[in-house]
């Protein structure tokens, strides 16, 4: 009888210890999968963050293509322009800064050299008004301005032509023969006054006309465009700017 119960106390045991291991057995699966959903939950958690900083990211310079010269750079970005800005509009607009910028189906003859030298990696509107900052008195006053404002100060030729001779290469502006025009290199800044009155930039193409005239990347009007156009106006300054990427 003794026998009999001592089996039973140990059949009991045995059920009771193999049931113990069948609880820690699913409580490790139940932590692997914890785990295994704490990492996925990270992992997406990682995804997100790395999407959130690539969109972060999206209003960035493009960085600057070291096989090529500056000068190429801004003139491959200029012509890349043409059939995206299709319209011109001198409108005030407040825009972000630094890295501001109009709708890119729009803009004036400034947005073409702007937009060309940001995608060459420098930010001419935050240069201009760092610059303006400091030397406000060495800019024009044409407009009433007490103080340099972001939204606009770039956009503006006279501003530019301030600029870029004080930071860049000022170049002779009387172009008469084969020799003079030899000096306007792909990338260079052309400024000129229109028969308005109105003052205009443009950027030297590494193209020529028929006659071996430099053509001109510009906005006149009707959108970013590429034509004949250097000696079509009187050019009121030849710059030659060359600077360090901001990247």
């Amino acid at each position: 009888m003794r026998a009999a119960s001592a089996a039973a106390l140990a059949l009991v045991l045995l059920c009771l210890a193999i049931a113990q291991i069948a609880d820690k057995s699913r409580e490790s699966g139940t932590a692997d999968k914890s785990r295994e959903s704490g990492t996925a939950d990270k992992s997406r958690e990682s995804g997100t963050e790395d999407k959130s900083r690539e969109s972060g990211t999206a209003k960035t310079l493009a960085p600057a293509n070291p096989t090529l010269s500056i000068g190429l750079q801004l003139v491959r970005a200029a012509r890349a322009q043409i059939g995206v800005t299709t319209s011109y509009d001198p409108s005030y607009v407040n825009i972000g800064y630094p890295l501001g910028d109009v709708a890119t189906n729009t803009g004036v003859c400034t947005d073409v050299v702007i937009r060309a030298y940001r995608a060459s990696g420098i930010d001419l509107q935050e240069r201009v008004h760092l610059d303006m900052r400091k030397n406000f008195n060495l800019y024009p006053k044409n407009w009433g301005l007490r103080r340099p404002d972001s939204n606009i100060d770039h956009r503006r030729v006279p501003n530019l032509r301030v600029f870029f001779k004080r930071f860049g290469k000022q170049i002779s502006i009387a172009p008469s023969g084969p020799a003079e025009l030899s000096q306007f290199q792909p990338g260079d800044l052309v400024s000129w006054t229109l028969a308005s009155g109105v003052p205009h930039i443009g950027i030297v193409s590494d193209r020529f006309s028929a006659e071996g005239t430099p053509l001109v990347l510009h906005n006149i009007g009707v959108g970013t465009r590429e034509d004949d156009a250097l000696l079509a106006f009187t050019i009121t300054g030849h710059y030659r700017y060359h600077a360090v990427p901001d990247l």
